[in-house]
């Protein structure tokens, strides 16, 4: 979904803590993660639609996109609309750059394109390694894809589902049910899928209340979207078992809202107790 023209009014509002996560918003304009991450098997995950590195000024700057991700610090990110979409769907992003200034590199796919991902959708990841990689074709009208990439970072296994859902509400409810039916491990490693599911709505009404069998009934998340007044919750990180996320954020400053028309969310996510779980 892309911006509309909206007023601008001012942007204290802020979601109670939940049952399983905490939402907060991140105004910190810097790397803000916490000392004890390493220490307590603790990672960041972000999901950031960078709007094809247009922002809100309709300015294509693809170097406020690195530095918005070197101001959210994260172990690993999927991006949205991070290719062109037509022609060669050319990467939009200077990568030794984002390398340098941020230490992230993006997970290699097979491809004929010259994109740096799958249909727009990239994952990258601070250290570790790459175990696995699954490209789906999504169904529905509109060209649509998701990546699933299987991570070893810091003594942690993980799958991470990155996905950009369509406009369609159809093509929404077909494309959860493929991605929930392709994203279950064999190992029993905890699963987090990322990305813009282009959905606000919650409970039965909404295309995402099939993944509700998986990763558990979906609570209120926090608005994204439009950046400069975010009033949906079009982006979303979700984890199984639920328990695995600790907390989402919503990585509110002053770069972040005119960088792209979505604004980037992140979660601290614990993969041990996933794992304890699972098996």
């Amino acid at each position: 979904m892309h911006e509309t023209d909206l007023h601008e009014p001012r942007r204290t509002r802020r979601l109670p803590a939940l049952r399983i996560s905490s939402w907060s918003r991140d105004r910190a304009g810097a790397g803000s993660r916490s000392e004890s991450h390493h220490s307590t098997g603790e990672l960041t995950i972000a999901s950031y639609n960078i709007h094809k590195a247009v922002g809100r000024d309709h300015r294509f700057a693809p170097d406020r996109i690195v530095e918005v991700l070197k101001q959210i610090d994260a172990d690993i990110v999927a991006l949205q609309e991070a290719d062109q979409r037509f022609g060669a769907r050319a990467g939009l992003l200077d990568l030794g750059l984002l390398h340098r200034k941020t230490g992230l590199r993006p997970v290699v796919i097979e491809t004929r394109w010259q994109g740096h991902g799958w249909h727009g959708n990239v994952v990258l990841f601070r250290d570790g390694h790459v175990t696995a990689t699954r490209q789906i074709v999504l169904p529905g009208v509109e060209p649509r894809g998701a990546l699933i990439i299987d991570l070893s970072m810091r003594g942690a296994d993980v799958r991470i589902v990155a996905a950009h859902l369509g406009l369609l509400r159809r093509s929404r409810s077909k494309q959860v049910e493929a991605l929930v039916n392709a994203s279950k491990p064999t190992d029993g490693r905890p699963v987090f899928l990322m990305g813009d599911l282009n959905e606000w709505r919650l409970g039965k009404k909404s295309t995402l209340h099939g993944l509700a069998p998986k990763f558990g009934p979906l609570h209120a998340a926090i608005p994204s979207f439009p950046a400069r007044f975010p009033l949906w919750a079009l982006d979303r990180i979700v984890g199984y078992p639920a328990e695995t996320i600790a907390r989402v954020e919503l990585h509110d400053t002053p770069l972040a809202r005119i960088a792209s028309d979505h604004l980037p969310i992140k979660a601290i996510v614990t993969p041990s107790v996933g794992a304890r779980q699972a098996h």
